[in-house]
This record gives structure tokens, sequence and C-alpha cells, in this order.
């Protein structure tokens, strides 16, 4: 007998279960999820010598909600969004708009975002959004893989000594701080929710 993998992510528990009520219920979903990362990307804090936006936060969370399919599309969604020039993005308008400034300094960061979506979203539908430390795990890989996307990105624009200095070192106790929090908010609504 096999044993199903899969489990629903936490949003799927508001969406009906078939149909074009469950598509237009993710559709509105993925629209609200860009609206979300878009005022986590304005949102700002600073800590150190740099602005940090409240966008991994959003990211990790929407991917852990949403699971893979629907989290992946809804950062799909905003980065098209994005290169059709709507100011989505942290310092949009003000750095440049569109593809410009995807491919700019912050492009492998943005990429990553997609990838964390991926990671996160497979954890989730696993069953993973349910247990703190699991979902930590899985969330401070996707994380990893993400700053090393925009590493690599940025020491190919700046060299990887000014990259590791400007673009990792003053994120990692924000980012780490920020994937606790995710790591910690969408188990504690499946706890309320088994509680009810």
């Amino acid at each position: 007998m096999a044993i199903a993998t899969t489990m629903r992510p936490l949003i799927s528990l508001a969406l009906p279960e078939k149909g074009a009520a469950r598509l237009a219920g993710q559709l509105l979903l993925a629209i609200a999820g860009t609206l979300l990362l878009i005022l986590s990307a304005k949102t700002k804090v600073l800590l150190g010598p740099v602005d940090i936006s409240m966008q991994t936060l959003a990211v990790l969370v929407i991917a852990a909600a949403f699971g893979m399919r629907l989290g992946v599309a809804t950062l799909l969604l905003y980065m098209a969004e994005g290169a059709l020039g709507v100011p989505v993005f942290q310092s949009t308008p003000e750095k440049g708009i569109g593809i410009a400034y995807m491919l700019d300094s912050t492009g492998g960061y943005l990429a990553g975002f997609v990838v964390m979506a991926v990671i996160v979203g497979w954890a989730a539908d696993r069953g993973w959004d349910r247990h703190p430390i699991k979902l930590f795990n899985a969330m401070l890989v996707a994380e990893i893989v993400m700053m090393a996307m925009g590493f690599a990105w940025l020491a190919l624009l700046i060299g990887p000594e000014k990259s590791w200095q400007f673009g990792v070192l003053p994120f990692m106790v924000g980012d780490l701080i920020k994937v606790a929090l995710a790591a910690s908010l969408v188990p504690a609504v499946w706890s309320l929710l088994k509680r009810s």
C-alpha cells in the first residue's frame, strides 16, 4: 500500500475542493500574495548599516501557507508585475523599474525568492509546516540558497569580496530572525486550528 507523501498546505483549508470556485480562489490568493510582497518590499527596518525589508519574511510565510504550486505561482506573478515595470520591488521606482532593475544588483536575490518558494512550499506540501523545527530547517536551507544566488549574481557585478561585504554580511542576522519568525508563525496557526 502506498503512503501519500503530499499533505494539504494551510491555505487549502480556505479553498473550495474543486472547479472554477477553487481556481478563482487561487487567483485571488496569488494577487493578495503579490500585494503582501509589495507591502513587505516597501516596509524597511533599519538594522545596522543597511535598510532591511520584510520581503524575505513574506516569501517564507507565503510559501509555507500556500504550498509549492500556489506559492511559486504567486512569486512568478510578482516577478511578472516587476518585469512589466510596475514598481513592486524595494527600491523601485527610485533605482529603476522593469527588467533593467531585475538584472541589476538584486537580480540574484529576486530569482532566489522563487527558489525559496519551491523549497519551503515543497516542505509545506509534505506536512513540515506543522512542525517548527522541520519548517525552520527547510526555511534555513531556502534562505542559504537564496543568499548564495544573490551573492553569486552580485559577485559577477562588483566582485566576490564586495558582494560578501555588502550583499550578505549585513543581512545575516536580520534574515535569521525572519526565518525563525516565519518558522514559528505557520505551525502556530496549525496549532490554533487543531484546538478549535
